[in-house]
């Protein structure tokens, strides 16, 4: 199922163009297109939230599977096994996607740097506020961030995390770059988007997390979660963190070696923006 948005607020605002003067269209256009962009955020989440629920589902039918084949057959130990494993997987579809203790330990750590994180537990996101993860107009981290993220690698690198997948995506606000020095390293939000979450990436593998375990990508200024207005930027410019449950076998199959190396922040093929940030 998909979530479906009706741009009845686009007509409305075709319509008003002819009455109304242009900064204030403008001002109604861009609002319309922040909430559209908040639609695709909510996709994405929804998205992430379906893929975890699907595969607990999956190994909730395998380990029925295995219990009934086990009548008859199995012995006494065999059989609380499995119903203790069912009884855990059941309890996770109607509550987080996370493994539990996972879920647990991030709620602890956020409790600790309630002003660098923040958690979703419906839907297993971890949310970094860049203008406390990085310095500004910069995707160096801060020393605060880098402690953070060190304790994060420590969740990740727990037996219980052990096949979640980490997809890290980097936000901006829609502010253009203007200082040549960052426009230097980030022509484009694009560009400073996905060097931020090569960042993130890059000192989650320093702290012992398996570098085959990631995704990067970076939307620039495209996916706001709020109306770009003064107060609206700040939480626009984040860094999300999906965990995702993988099969354990998917993990496994990848080397250290084989993982093709992330290209530092100054060589990321050029890509195409029209949008900038002020962060800098």
């Amino acid at each position: 199922m998909r979530l479906a948005f009706i741009p009845a607020t686009g007509v409305a605002l075709i319509a008003l163009a002819g009455c109304v003067p242009q900064s204030q269209y403008d001002d109604l256009m861009n609002a319309y297109r922040a909430k559209e962009q908040q639609l695709l955020q909510m996709q994405n989440e929804f998205d992430t939230a379906r893929a975890n629920e699907d595969l607990l589902r999956k190994q909730l039918g395998e380990a029925m599977a295995r219990l009934e084949g086990l009548k008859g057959s199995g012995s006494q130990g065999e059989i609380d096994a499995l119903k203790k494993q069912i009884s855990d997987l059941i309890a996770q579809i109607g509550a987080t996607p996370l493994p539990s203790e996972v879920n647990q330990m991030i709620i602890d750590l956020v409790a600790m740097y309630p002003d660098v994180l923040e958690f979703d537990e419906k839907t297993g996101i971890v949310r970094f506020k860049s203008d406390v993860t990085f310095e500004s107009g910069s995707a160096k981290l801060s020393s605060k961030a880098s402690a953070v993220l060190d304790k994060f690698a420590d969740i990740l690198n727990t037996d219980v995390a052990a096949n979640l997948e980490v997809r890290v995506v980097g936000h901006t606000d829609n502010v253009r770059i203007s200082k040549p020095a960052t426009l230097k390293e980030h022509p484009t939000n694009i560009h400073l988007s996905a060097h931020r979450a090569i960042s993130v990436r890059e000192t989650l593998v320093k702290d012992g997390v398996g570098s085959n375990r990631f995704m990067v990508g970076g939307y620039g200024e495209y996916r706001p979660i709020a109306e770009n207005t003064k107060k609206g930027n700040e939480a626009n410019r984040r860094v999300e963190l999906y965990l995702v449950n993988m099969p354990a076998n998917s993990l496994r199959g990848a080397s250290e070696e084989a993982t093709p190396a992330v290209a530092s922040p100054e060589k990321v093929a050029p890509a195409t923006s029209t949008g900038e940030s002020n962060e800098k």
